[in-house]
C-alpha cells in the first residue's frame, strides 16, 4: 500500500485566480441593506474620520455612521428630489443641488442652510467645492456650468458650451482652476477657471455619466455608455484607451486605497476594481443596478447606491488574534509562543478513497462504479474524470464497459452531455466517449428510447460546439487584430478567454463515429 500512488484529482478542480486584491476586497463583510425613499443618486463620504457618508436620496440628504450604519443626520430642507450632495475637505460643509435649480450648503453640525445660490433655470445634479478657495462649481440641466462665490452668494461666472443635460463634473486635485464637465451631449469640456475660457473640447461618443481625475492631475477617465475612456490632458486631450468591461451603462466613478485603484459601478449590477494600469483586479457583484458608489478613506466601508433606493453598506471585517489562556498556569499561549524556535504540526492522516482501494486491488470495475454514482458525478465530477483517464491509461477503460446495463450506458450519457462542454474534462470525456462508442456500437439499435434519445442530444451538442468553436475563432482572429492596432490593449482577456474545447479534427472525428 504504500508504494500505490493516489490519483491526483486536484488537476481537474476549479482554479480560482486568488490575488491580494481578491483578498483585499473580499474582506468586506457581508452588507446591510438600508431602503431609502427614492433613487440613491449619490454617495460621498466626509474626508475626516470617523468617515461619515452622505447618501442623496428622494428630498433629503442622509448621513449615515459607517460603524453603527444608522442616521446620524438628516439634512431634509427640500421642496423637490435633491441631487449631488458633497462634502467639503474639512468634512464640516455639505452643498447639494437639486430639482429646484438651486445650490445648497449646509453645515453638518447644526444641519442650518448657510447659503442658497441662484441662478440656474434647471436641476442642478452635481456640485464641488473648489479646494483652497472659498468657491463652488455647479452643473445644471440648463447645459451651463456656474462657478459660485460663498462669502457673497454671488455668481463669479457661467460656462455655456454645452447642448444637452450637464450630469458630470470634475475638479482637478493638483490644479483646483483646472475643472472638467461631461454633458448628454457626449462632450467633454475642460475649464481654466483663470482665464474664464475652455481650454479642451473631446467627443466621449455617449452620454458622459460620471468624470474622475487621477491624483496627478494629467489624466482624467470618464464614464459613459458601456465604455470607459481615458485621456491624458497634458497631450491635448489625446485618448489613450477604451475600457470596456461593463455590458451596460457606466453610471459612476470613484478612487480607492489611497488613490491606488479605481471603481466603476454600473447598471449591470457590478463594481469593477481597476489598478492604475487600467487592469481589472477584483469584481464586486450586487443583486441590483448601481446608481452611485462610495468608499472611505481608509477603504474600510464601501457603500453602493441602487436604483431601486437600496443603500448597500459593507464594512471591512476586523481581524481578532484570539488568545488562548492555560487556565492552569494563568499563563497568555502567545506571550509563550514567543519562547518556542518551533513547532511540529499534527499530521493527520488522508483516508484512502473508494476508487484508490479499487485501483490498488486491481479492482478496476468497481473503481468505475465507486465514482458513477449520482452525488459523486453530482457534486465532484473531477473524480470521475480521473478514474477515467487512469483506466484509459492502464488501457482497462474497454474491458470494465463490456456487459453494462442500460442504467449505466444511461449514466455515462448523461455525464458525458454534462461535463463534454467543460474545458477541464472534455480531453478526458471525448476520449472516454470514443472508447465507450466502440464497446457499444452493435447494441445501439437495440437501446432503450430513452438511451437512444440521449445519444443523439450528445451528436447535437457536438455539432454546436464544433460549430460555435469555428465561430470563436473568427472572433478571436478580429480581436486579436483589434487588440494589436489599439493604444491600449482592452480586450487581452477576453481574447485570452477563448480557449476552444476539444480539437475541431478531434470533434469531427467524434461525430463521425456517432454517425
Amino acid at each position: 500500500m504504500s508504494n500505490f500512488k493516489k490519483l491526483n484529482t486536484k488537476i481537474y478542480q476549479k482554479i480560482d485566480s486568488v490575488t491580494e486584491d481578491t483578498i483585499y476586497w473580499k474582506k468586506l463583510g457581508t452588507p446591510v441593506l438600508v431602503k431609502e425613499f427614492g433613487q440613491i443618486d449619490y454617495v460621498n463620504f466626509s474626508p475626516i474620520e470617523p468617515y461619515h457618508f452622505a447618501v442623496t436620496c428622494s428630498v433629503r440628504v442622509q448621513i449615515y455612521n459607517p460603524i453603527t450604519k444608522l442616521v446620524v443626520k438628516n439634512l431634509s430642507r427640500f421642496r423637490e428630489a435633491a441631487y449631488g450632495a458633497t462634502f467639503k475637505s474639512d468634512g464640516k460643509i455639505i452643498c447639494a443641488g437639486g430639482e429646484e435649480g438651486v445650490v445648497k450648503l449646509f453645515d453638518v453640525a447644526s444641519k442650518s442652510l448657510l447659503r442658497l445660490f441662484k441662478g440656474h433655470t434647471a436641476a442642478v445634479h452635481r456640485n464641488f467645492f473648489v479646494e483652497d478657495k472659498p468657491q463652488i462649481l455647479s452643473c445644471s440641466d440648463d447645459k451651463t456650468v456656474k462657478l459660485w462665490d460663498i462669502p457673497t452668494e454671488t455668481e463669479i461666472m457661467s460656462f455655456s458650451e454645452h447642448v444637452d443635460y450637464i450630469r458630470a463634473g470634475a475638479v482637478n486635485p493638483a490644479l483646483p482652476n483646472i475643472f472638467i464637465s461631461g454633458g448628454y451631449d457626449d462632450k467633454i469640456n475642460m475649464y481654466d477657471l483663470r482665464t474664464k475660457e475652455i481650454a479642451l473640447s473631446l467627443d466621449h461618443g455617449a452620454p458622459v455619466e460620471a468624470l474622475l481625475f487621477l491624483p496627478s492631475g494629467g489624466i482624467f477617465i470618464s464614464a459613459g455608455g458601456n465604455d470607459i475612456k481615458v485621456w491624458d490632458s497634458f497631450a491635448g486631450g489625446r485618448c489613450l484607451g477604451t475600457i470596456s468591461e461593463h455590458h451596460k451603462t457606466v453610471t459612476c466613478l470613484t478612487m480607492a486605497s489611497d488613490n491606488k485603484r479605481i471603481l466603476s459601478g454600473s447598471l449591470d449590477r457590478h463594481v469593477k476594481v481597476y489598478d492604475l494600469n487600467f487592469k481589472v483586479v477584483h469584481t464586486l457583484d450586487f443583486p441590483n443596478s448601481i446608481l452611485s458608489i462610495g468608499v472611505s478613506k481608509n477603504d474600510d466601508t464601501l457603500v453602493a447606491g441602487f436604483v431601486d433606493g437600496i443603500v448597500s453598506i459593507h464594512r471591512r471585517k476586523e481581524e481578532k488574534v484570539e488568545e488562548k489562556i492555560d487556565h492552569k498556569t494563568n499563563k497568555n499561549f502567545n506571550q509563550l509562543n514567543t519562547q518556542i524556535d518551533s513547532f511540529v504540526p499534527e499530521e493527520k492522516l488522508e483516508k484512502e478513497a473508494k476508487y484508490d482501494k479499487y485501483l490498488r486491488k486491481f479492482q478496476f470495475s468497481k473503481a468505475l462504479d465507486s465514482v458513477f454514482v449520482k452525488y459523486v458525478t453530482g457534486k465532484t465530477p473531477e473524480k470521475t474524470v480521473a478514474v477515467l483517464e487512469e483506466l484509459i491509461k492502464r488501457k482497462a477503460l474497454r474491458k470494465v464497459l463490456q456487459g453494462r446495463d442500460e442504467d449505466f450506458i444511461k449514466r455515462f450519457l448523461q455525464f458525458s452531455i454534462r461535463e463534454i462542454t467543460d474545458d477541464r474534462f472534455s480531453s478526458v470525456v471525448r476520449e472516454a466517449f470514443e472508447i465507450f462508442l466502440e464497446e457499444f456500437e452493435d447494441d445501439i439499435p437495440n437501446w432503450s428510447l430513452e438511451n437512444s434519445r440521449l445519444l443523439a442530444h450528445f451528436k447535437d451538442l457536438c455539432g454546436q460546439i464544433l460549430e460555435m468553436d469555428e465561430t470563436m475563432v473568427q472572433i478571436d482572429a478580429f480581436l486579436n487584430l483589434l487588440c494589436s492596432a489599439a493604444v491600449q490593449p482592452c480586450g487581452s482577456a477576453v481574447s485570452d478567454s477563448l480557449q476552444l474545447l476539444p480539437s475541431q479534427e478531434a470533434q469531427k472525428d467524434l461525430i463521425l463515429d456517432i454517425n
